[in-house]
């Protein structure tokens, strides 16, 4: 999957033609806004193979804003088990925002035991010298869930001023987390990632923080999304990925 974004191809909810979806797949959208549907006002636009997700207040004070899901609820999408995923993004600045660019496992959404979560990077608009990644194994079972995050430092307003690289490679024995091609995390892959992954980008509100400081509008720009697939195992319309990542 080499996403350039030099066109819009988003649908609601059901893929179709499409290559993205705008909810996640299992109806769990989140955050202090809600997500909208594509459309002439909604929040995503294309321009000069740059995608732009905008988070807006309506008059009322109600606030809406934009995710893309590479896959939708029947488990049809595109990813890869093992492989490199890779998205070049460019932050809002301003308290409140919560962008993310992540992966989940690419299943029908009635399937909810043991699946992986990895978030590439989470960041909190506040905090701007530093982005969190983390690991998410769910289980209906609180006890049987569990996860892992590692705060990544940065240069201070250095997200918001730049575009930036954010990638993870996963292979049979580590999931390692990069910032700008430099590996900053590392985990044993877990032992429930038995299918593909897909990416997830949006840019949520919230997560637990104010949201009245917030800039209205708030604009994500996010110049590619790409995935490369490796063996073992099909990738589902992916390329390889390059033989040799920085470790």
């Amino acid at each position: 999957m080499l996403e350039d974004f030099n066109e819009l191809s988003v649908s609601a909810t059901r893929l179709g033609a499409a290559r993205w979806t705008a909810h996640t797949p299992w109806s769990g959208d989140f955050g202090d806004a809600a997500f909208a549907n594509p459309g002439p006002r909604g929040p995503f636009k294309v321009e000069d193979g740059v995608l732009t997700i905008t988070a807006s207040k309506d008059r009322n004070g109600k606030w809406t804003s934009g995710l893309l899901a590479a896959a939708d609820a029947s488990g049809a999408g595109t990813g890869t088990r093992y492989g490199y995923f890779e998205a070049r993004m460019k932050m809002p600045p301003g308290p409140g925002t919560w962008p993310a660019f992540w992966l989940a496992a690419l299943k029908p959404a009635t399937v909810t035991e043991g699946n992986v979560e990895l978030d590439v990077i989470e960041y909190y608009g506040q905090f701007t010298s530093a982005y969190q990644a983390a690991t998410h194994i769910w289980y209906k079972q609180p006890q049987k869930t569990r996860g892992e995050a590692q705060k990544v430092t940065v240069p201070n307003d250095a997200l918001v001023q730049d575009f930036h690289t954010f990638g993870v490679d996963i292979s049979p024995q580590a999931v390692v987390f990069f910032f700008d091609r430099t590996p900053v995390w590392s985990q044993p892959t877990p032992p429930e990632l038995d299918g593909p992954l897909y990416p997830l980008v949006n840019l949520a509100l919230g997560g637990g923080w104010p949201i009245d400081q917030t800039p209205s509008p708030s604009t994500l720009l996010i110049d590619y999304v790409h995935v490369y697939g490796r063996g073992p195992g099909p990738a589902e319309g992916c390329p390889p990925a390059p033989e040799v990542l920085p470790r």
